[in-house]
């Protein structure tokens, strides 16, 4: 007999035998998990190790013995070499819905589970069509496996009697249904209801007329729905991008990270050469790759579908120059020439201005650049207090899943689901394993109804409501502003500030709902003194985190990039205007102006953007998905991604291009290896000090165990073995002891005359990275302005009808939509739907 010693949370364990082979596990676990632990395989189809059981299938059935118990001593049977006797059910139990107990015995692989397994295989293909040489899932598919393996090899069903159901029903644009093959594990609808509570399909019907149906217009209208695919054990469910497109087994897979926002999900990006694509490598599909201290195995529609601006038509792949006016193409010296010559003579006028999608290798060799320029590195980003998160973030070793009972999470002026999904499903799983989650906004978002504690304050209050929990059990400041003290009355407020003081871990989000650069400040500011107040700093699972507008913000930060307030009257006064991996000018009319008003300006992008089309020099740099480098999340995690394709003709990565005009100032910067400038990064701060991409490429064995051998129990869903990153200590942690501040909170002027515009953010908005992609063009948010009722009655409009509005001194019609939860006399304004807001702005609509 084999021992399987697993490493368990400090608990006391259960013991028990799983096909002869010992394992000890923690209380509440379920046979089949207590068998994979085991490492025996115990089939499955219903369930999964993220999800409750419900035993539907029976594939799981195994024979389970207990040891028998004498009732009238209630002491264990003895065998005679004083063993005890083990007493095993008459009928075969599921192992998904038995939980373990001491001294259980297991057998999963007997004759009787044998021919059991035979009958349910049978049973489910005998309303299952046998097309699995034009199946997708073929290669990665279950069914198949299992058939193969524990199947009868023949079936007495007579295939005349097959039933026959629609093959090609789009559930929605993303996915697409084959009713055929459904086998109605209810995997798909349970992760809707269940993980994300987004119960947009379900079951109709009954019997074998049981069908899945979706129940919302547009149909399947989730952010969640490429998970299905994932975790179907049939091909009944794909993408719309991937159906009939390839074969699992032509793919190559290759490690990388979501850039779409700052949770920096692990991805697994699929890849062959395509005939239609002249023979060139290309992305097929992206997929999730366990991480379960970032995404565990999940991604949202956005970081799965929105990759195809990296190949769209538009990429640029020659440089560019301005002559008589217009952009022609030039050579990679020409462009280098006239680039060189103004930044040799800029004397401290070169401005430069990065975005948030570069890595933290093309920051690094950014800033040198401009520090060896005299020039200023500005960040294009709407939210302030990255060197407060450096300074008190998460302490190494966190993990929103380790967040329960005992724990509190404040989330702050972020609508989490739209601006960060999988850290809004992570803190909503937290709230549901009992930490104690107070949502403080000014109107309702999908997070409220997981929430301990809903806070309501007036946009431009964000700061101060924090400033009241502050004084709620500490000194009372005279000196605050009213609001503070208006706030400082409400019994809801003074009760989450006692759950927060009194809480063991303290984990506080704040976000950029209804914020500019001064009140993000003030508000992170804040947020910071209520951990330090409370003792929340300097340790695994406190701190804080910011919900930032781009995918590497804070490696941005990091590297000392800062935002800027005046960031148009610098831009304009520019004598080089140095602009990578942003596009103001399709931003914002007034920065559009200040690219106009520059001197000269150099733009280093993918594409032929607003701003890129007003540059004097266009350079032409990679894709994520062409190079390899690192990225540091809001969680302050350090991540490396892979090169999966080969770069296009022309292009250089960024690093490198910055390296090149470095040459003008003698400045020798690295231009051809990543982890040579890491090396430097991690030389020169001390939070990176010890890492290098060796440390960000290991792995530990994870929970549950995800793996391509085994597809029918976790999913399609990638392992990880490129690395799982490595999380940064605080400031506080290596005994910087962190400052109170003692600012007043700044607070927004009321509008004068008209409704006060706050700016919000979109899941789908329409930046340069997602509109390429056509999956997802259906999906995208339209121009709008967001109404309260009483307000959008005053004007004479209605939901869906068009509006005329005036916002910093531009005009747009957009449509109307209406929010009984917002304040009154407010009105939202969606960012990066080419209406220009920065932050909070009076607004004139008519009808």
């Amino acid at each position: 007999m084999t021992e399987a010693v697993v490493a368990q949370p400090e608990t006391e364990l259960v013991t028990l035998t799983v096909d002869d082979r010992t394992v000890s596990v923690a209380p509440g676990t379920y046979v089949v998990d207590a068998a994979k632990r085991a490492g025996i395989d115990i089939p499955v189809f219903c369930y999964h190790p993220k999800m409750e059981p419900v035993g539907m299938c029976r594939m799981c059935l195994v024979e389970v013995g207990r040891p028998a118990v004498d009732r009238a001593s209630g002491q264990p049977i003895l065998e005679a070499d004083g063993k005890p006797q083990i007493q095993f059910a008459p009928k075969l139990d599921t192992g998904c819905t038995v939980v373990v107990s001491e001294g259980m015995v297991i057998r999963g692989y007997t004759d009787k589970v044998k021919e059991a397994r035979d009958e349910v295989l049978e049973f489910l293909l005998t309303s299952h069509p046998l097309d699995c040489p034009i199946c997708d899932k073929g290669g990665e598919c279950p069914l198949q496996n299992l058939t193969m393996n524990f199947g009868p090899g023949k079936t007495r069903y007579i295939y005349d009697e097959k039933i026959r159901l629609d093959k090609h029903v789009p559930l929605g644009d993303l996915i697409f249904l084959d009713r055929e093959r459904c086998i109605q594990c209810a995997r798909c609808t349970r992760f809707q209801s269940e993980v994300v509570d987004d119960p947009v399909i379900g079951f109709s019907e009954r019997g074998r007329e049981l069908e899945i149906v979706t129940f919302s217009d547009p149909g399947f209208d989730s952010y969640w729905s490429g998970n299905t695919t994932d975790i179907c054990p049939v091909g009944a469910l794909t993408t719309a991008d991937f159906r009939f497109g390839a074969r699992p087994w032509e793919l190559k897979p290759v490690a990388s990270i979501c850039t779409h926002c700052p949770v920096n999900c692990n991805t697994t990006l699929n890849t062959r050469r395509e005939a239609a694509a002249g023979g060139k490598q290309v992305v097929k599909r992206v997929m999730p790759r366990q991480n379960e201290w970032v995404n565990e195995i999940w991604l949202c529609d956005k970081g799965r579908f929105a990759y195809q601006y990296t190949e769209a038509a538009n990429r640029i792949t020659q440089p560019m120059l301005r002559k008589d006016n217009k952009l022609v193409p030039a050579t990679w010296d020409e462009a280098l020439v006239a680039v060189n010559a103004k930044v040799k003579t800029a004397g401290g006028k070169m401005v430069t201005l990065a975005g948030g999608r570069l890595t933290n290798e093309d920051y690094f060799n950014i800033k040198k650049l401009s520090d060896a320029a005299k020039g200023q590195s500005l960040l294009h980003s709407g939210i302030a207090g990255g060197d407060m998160v450096a300074s008190v973030g998460l302490g190494q070793g966190s993990n929103l899943t380790d967040l329960g009972s005992g724990s509190a999470i404040l989330v702050i002026a972020s609508d989490l689901e739209e601006e960060a999904p999988l850290w809004w499903l992570r803190v909503k799983q937290a709230a549901e394993r009992g930490a104690t989650l107070i949502v403080a906004n000014p109107r309702r978002t999908k997070l409220d109804p997981h929430a301990a504690r809903v806070l309501r304050y007036n946009y431009g209050e964000e700061a101060a409501l924090v400033h009241a929990m502050l004084d709620s059990f500490s000194p009372k400041r005279p000196d605050q502003p009213e609001s503070v003290k208006r706030l400082l009355r409400d019994d809801a407020l003074k009760a989450a500030a006692q759950e927060i003081s009194g809480a063991e871990n303290l984990v506080v989000f704040y976000g950029s709902e209804g914020t500019d650069l001064a009140t993000s400040h003030s508000l992170a500011s804040a947020c910071a003194n209520l951990l330090i107040a409370t003792g929340h700093t300097g340790r695994p699972n406190n701190g804080l985190v910011a919900v930032w507008d781009k995918g590497n913000a804070q490696g941005a930060w990091d590297a000392g990039l800062r935002p800027s307030e005046s960031l148009a009257t610098q831009m304009e006064d520019a004598a080089v205007l140095y602009i990578v991996g942003a596009d103001p000018a399709g931003d914002d009319p007034q920065l559009a102006a200040a690219v106009d008003g520059a001197q000269f300006v150099v733009v280093q992008e993918l594409a032929l953007t607003k701003t890129a089309l007003a540059a004097d020099v266009v350079l032409p740099a990679q894709a994520f998905t062409e190079r390899e480098g690192s990225y540091t999340s809001g969680e302050r995690r350090v991540q490396r991604f892979y090169p999966a394709v080969p770069a296009l003709d022309g292009t250089r990565p960024d690093f490198a291009i910055t390296a090149h005009i470095a040459n003008a100032l003698g400045l020798k910067l690295e231009d051809k290896l990543p982890p040579k400038i890491f090396a430097q990064i991690a030389a020169g701060d001390e939070a990176y000090r010890g890492l290098d991409y060796g440390k960000l490429s290991e792995v530990v064995e994870q929970w549950p165990i995800i793996g391509r051998a085994d597809v029918y129990y976790g999913g399609t869903t990638y392992d990880n073995s490129q690395g799982l990153g490595v999380q940064l200590s605080s400031a506080s942690e290596r005994g910087q002891s962190p400052v109170l501040s003692f600012e007043s909170p700044k607070e927004t002027e009321p509008a004068k005359d008209g409704l006060l515009a706050v700016p919000v953010t979109r899941l789908y908005d329409r930046g340069n990275t997602v509109v390429p992609s056509k999956l997802l063009t259906d999906r995208l948010e339209a121009p709008q302005v967001v109404l309260h009722p009483e307000d959008a009655e005053k004007l004479g409009l209605e939901m869906g009808k068009p509006a005329k509005i005036t916002l910093n001194g531009q005009q747009a019609t957009v449509t109307t939509h209406i929010d009984n939860s917002l304040p009154k006399g407010t009105a939202l304004i969606p960012r990066s739907l080419g209406l220009p807001i920065n932050g909070p702005v009076e607004l004139k609509v008519t009808a």
